[in-house]
């Protein structure tokens, strides 16, 4: 059995966040999503939304792409293939520790 310091240490700080970690579980659903529909899906601000995007986009995790529709600019998010892989290993670094939690409780 893995110690609960080893499995934090799976743990990626960058996604954690919790709006981070939000964001990243909603677009590990998607292909692509529109930025005012993840604001409105996670009723923050746009500022706020923008800069934990700016954050997951700096790590590689995250693509911004901006294109016009409808004679405005839209932007849209989507995973990269390095933000699904360490979605993937955060979400299974929390399944682990909250495993051991579950086995403790017994």
């Amino acid at each position: 059995m893995r110690s609960t310091k080893e499995m934090t240490t799976d743990l990626d700080a960058v996604i954690h966040a919790p709006l981070r970690l939000q964001i990243c579980a909603r677009l590990a659903r998607a292909e692509t999503v529109g930025f005012a529909t993840m604001r409105e899906w996670l009723d923050v601000s746009e500022s706020v939304l923008s800069k934990h995007v700016k954050v997951l986009q700096a790590a590689g995790y995250l693509t911004v792409r901006k294109a016009a529709s409808d004679h405005r600019q839209r932007t849209w998010l989507a995973l990269s293939a390095a933000g699904r892989a360490a979605f993937a290993a955060h979400a299974a670094a929390l399944r682990a520790l909250v495993g051991e939690a579950d086995l403790a409780a017994e």
